[in-house]
Parts: structure tokens; C-alpha cells; sequence
């Protein structure tokens, strides 16, 4: 925390004129170092406020007459950063995208909170692993543990208001930053501890002051919904939540709660019942629907009665075409069905759908990207190893989001046949269809007809 505290120090050095003090316009600009996009886009939740493209200095620069006081968010594909705007802001970064958090800094009127957020995020950061090992600890334990590190932190906030006083919501969202962050360890911990004790079927006995800090949640702050560690609690807290009452209180096969139909549609239950803010109970039901659908696998009848639970208790969320596209996506692609008509590139420019691809062949269709090389390096070794363990089948890869020359490039330099390499332009149609999740997804077909639309490229044939 050094770091932030003589960054405060010297932004006493800064001056800033009365007038400007007083306006209500926001200046926000920067400089990126090894840009990795051609512009900078700012957010207020979901909603796009803006987007300005980087001269040849790579510089960008927001102004506004006026704005909403709060936090929002910058993304520098494929990296984003919250940042804190109040009316009067003059607000300048410096990054270089190599290190793209490490590097961040701000300065000028408003760096303080920005910059303790920020150090505060790569402290939190730097913790995971040895939060992790707190785990193993019993509860009273592992909650001194988890007080101790909240505590410093909150600690050093306050010392800071004195010095640099911030408005009451600029204080809110801090301190929520550093709470709800610690509070979401607590919600894992029972899961966490079952996994890594020597008795790995019970979870630990918690007295009722280990959740003591339940008493302070609110459901119903719109400031809040965006913060990430606020969103990340929630999404912890209903699991725990869940998963208690539903092994407490429900008739469940060999008590096991988790990717079971009956424990989403619990789920959903309570964040509705619980969940007042409008924006944050959409985007919980949508992570609900999201972790069901994509990891379950469940069947179609479970799958259906998933969907018709969802859009009773949702019906007007945001997210509703997201969850329906990918609710069809999988319903299409489930065993004997046809793989779907998309249309594919090969390597001499020429267009062929999947099904003709796949036509009187036993086929395994991966996927892969330039922009993930380490993925790329293994994948192409599997494959090849593959090629000689499984000469049945013909092992044919689909490349996404990489330009036509770095892709023939890659095929080359990575040993692929390039018979069996296509190319998509279209990463959304492909990602609807085939619901392209996890990375090491593979689709299994036999002339044609799909066999299994979810297998992996490294488990499926083990």
C-alpha cells in the first residue's frame, strides 16, 4: 500500500484553478503505452457513455458538460478498469497495456479514490493465494484471518479521508469495495474447507457469528451493482444460500445440491424474493442461467422446465435474447441432430459448410484462436497426438477471431494440415450455434449427425 499512499501524498502538488473546481464538466483522458485496440470505450454499468479512438500519441480524451457522480468503467480491449468520475474531474491516466493494472495510474482532481481503488484491486489480487490457503483453517481461524486483512484496509481508508476528504458516496463505494470483497471469502469458505479437510462430506459447523456481517447487506443499492466485489458476493452468497436451505430443507438424491435443476430453480427463487434492485437481480438470474445451461448439460426436459422457471420469475429481464439464443443454441445441438448449416472458409479461400465437412466422416471439430498462443502450442500437440491414436476420425480445426494472413501463418508455423483448417468470420453466429465454451471444447459428429456436442478435446477420448 506504499505505493498508493505517495501517490496521495503528491497529488497535494496538484493545482486546480476555482472555476474549474466548481464546474460540472469531466475532463478524463490518457495515455496508452503498446495500445492493444484502436480505441478507449467508457461504460456506467452495461451502457455505453462513449468511445474515442487514440490520436497518433496513442492519447484519448472524455469530456462532458456534465455527468452522473459514480463509478464506471474504461476498456481498452481486451482489458477494462473501473474508474471513479465526479462533476469538476479532471482525470488523467498513464498505462502500458504489458502490465495493464500494475502500470495504472492516475492523476490530476479525483485521483484519490481511483488510485486507492486501485491499489486497493492489486492488493486484493496479490491475497488470492494466500487466501487460499486460509482455508484449510477452522472457522474461528480462518474469519481472524479474513478480519485482519479487511481491517487494514479499511484502516488506511480512513486514514486517508482525513487527509483527502471523499464525498459520501465516493466513501460508500470504497469501503463496499474493500467489505463486500472480504465478506465474499466468508461465502466460499464452508465449500472451500469441505474441499481441502480431511473430511471432505461435511461441511464445518458455523456458529452465528461467523456471518455476522449478513446484518449490513443491502439488496437494493444501484450505486453498487457494478462494483465488482459487491457483484461477486452476491453471486457467492446465493450459491451458499442455496445450497444450505436446499441440503437442509429438500428432498435431494444423495444430498448433493449443485448443478441440479432443483437447486438453480431454488436459486432463483430467493434472488427474486430477495433481490429489490432491478439491475442486479437481471444480471444474477442471467449468471444463473448462464453457469446452468453452459456447464450442466442437463437434459432437454430439464433444460425446458429450466427456461420456463426462469422466464416466469424474469420475464422482462435484460438479458432475456441472451438466455433464449443460448437456451436454443443447446437445445439444437443436442445427439442425432444435424451439426448446423454454418459456413466456414478453407485455406484456399473457398466456402463449405459443416455438415458437408462432416459428410460420411467420423469428425472432431475443435477450436482455436491467435490471439491465445499458449492454447494454440497445446492444442496442436493434442491433435497430433491424436491423429495417431484415433485414425477413425478426422480431426478438423476452426479458427476464430484472427485475420485471414496471421491465420494462415499460424497454420503453418503450428504443423496443422491445412486440409483440415477452416476459418470463421463470424464469431457470433459460430458462438450462438455451436456454443463455443470452454476453450477446449471439441463436437463429435458421424456423417453429419451430431454424438456430442460437449466433449473435450482432452478428456473425450482419455
Amino acid at each position: 500500500m506504499n505505493r498508493s499512499l505517495l501517490i496521495l501524498l503528491l497529488s497535494v502538488l496538484v493545482g486546480c484553478s476555482e472555476d474549474h473546481k466548481n464546474s460540472s464538466s469531466v475532463f478524463f483522458s490518457g495515455e496508452i503505452v503498446n495500445p492493444t485496440d484502436n480505441y478507449v470505450v467508457l461504460f456506467k454499468g452495461d451502457k455505453l457513455i462513449d468511445s474515442v479512438a487514440l490520436d497518433d500519441d496513442n492519447r484519448f480524451a472524455f469530456r462532458f458538460d456534465s455527468i452522473e457522480n459514480g463509478l464506471y468503467h474504461f476498456k481498452h480491449a481486451p482489458e477494462y478498469q473501473n474508474v471513479y468520475l465526479n462533476r469538476g474531474d479532471s482525470l488523467f491516466i498513464r498505462l502500458n497495456t504489458v502490465d495493464f493494472d500494475e502500470s495504472l495510474v492516475y492523476s490530476g482532481k479525483g485521483e484519490e479514490i481511483n488510485n486507492f481503488m486501485m491499489e486497493v484491486y492489486l492488493t486484493k489480487e496479490n491475497e488470492k493465494k494466500i487466501i487460499n490457503d486460509f482455508y484449510r483453517l477452522e472457522p474461528k481461524g480462518f474469519s481472524r484471518k479474513i478480519d485482519s486483512l479487511q481491517h487494514l484496509k479499511l484502516d488506511l481508508l480512513n486514514e486517508l479521508n482525513l487527509d483527502f476528504p471523499f464525498t459520501e458516496k465516493e466513501m460508500e463505494i470504497a469501503k463496499a469495495d474493500i467489505v463486500y470483497n472480504y465478506a465474499k471469502y466468508k461465502e466460499r469458505y464452508p465449500f472451500k474447507h469441505k474441499k481441502f479437510s480431511k473430511t471432505k462430506n461435511k461441511i464445518p459447523d458455523l456458529d452465528k457469528s461467523y456471518y455476522a456481517y449478513r446484518n449490513e447487506i443491502t439488496y437494493d443499492n444501484k450505486d453498487l451493482t457494478y462494483l465488482r466485489p459487491y457483484y461477486e458476493f452476491m453471486v457467492n452468497h446465493f450459491g451458499n444460500l442455496s445450497f444450505m436451505s436446499c441440503t437442509e430443507g429438500c428432498e435431494i438424491k444423495d444430498n448433493m445440491a449443485r448443478n441440479h435443476l432443483h437447486f438453480n430453480k431454488h436459486k432463483m427463487k430467493l434472488i427474486d424474493s430477495m433481490v429489490v434492485e432491478k439491475d442486479l437481480k437481471d444480471n444474477l438470474f442471467r449468471n444463473v442461467a448462464v453457469d446452468y445451461l453452459l456447464k450442466v448439460h442437463d437434459t432437454p426436459e430439464n433444460n425446458r422446465i429450466f427456461m420456463e422457471v426462469f422466464q416466469a420469475l424474469s420475464s422482462d429481464n435484460k438479458h432475456m435474447a441472451e438466455i433464449e439464443d443460448l437456451y436454443n443454441g443447446i437445445k439444437n445441438i443436442q445427439p442425432q441432430n444435424r451439426i448446423p448449416e454454418i459456413e466456414v472458409t478453407n485455406f484456399n479461400g473457398e466456402k463449405i459448410t459443416l455438415p458437408n465437412i462432416a459428410k460420411n466422416r467420423k469428425t472432431v471439430f475443435y477450436f482455436w484462436s491467435g490471439t491465445n498462443r499458449k492454447h494454440l502450442n497445446n492444442i496442436s500437440n493434442r491433435v497430433k497426438q491424436l491423429e495417431r491414436e484415433e485414425p477413425n476420425f478426422d480431426f478438423v480445426g476452426i479458427n476464430v477471431k484472427t485475420g485471414q494472413d496471421e491465420w494462415k501463418s499460424l497454420v503453418k508455423t503450428s504443423g496443422f494440415d491445412a486440409s483440415s483448417q477452416f476459418r470463421s468470420d463470424n464469431f457470433e453466429q459460430l458462438t450462438k450455434s455451436l456454443i463455443v465454451y470452454p476453450l477446449n471444447k471439441c463436437i463429435i459428429t458421424e456423417d453429419e449427425q451430431i454424438v456430442d456436442a460437449f466433449g473435450d478435446i482432452y478428456k473425450s477420448f482419455d
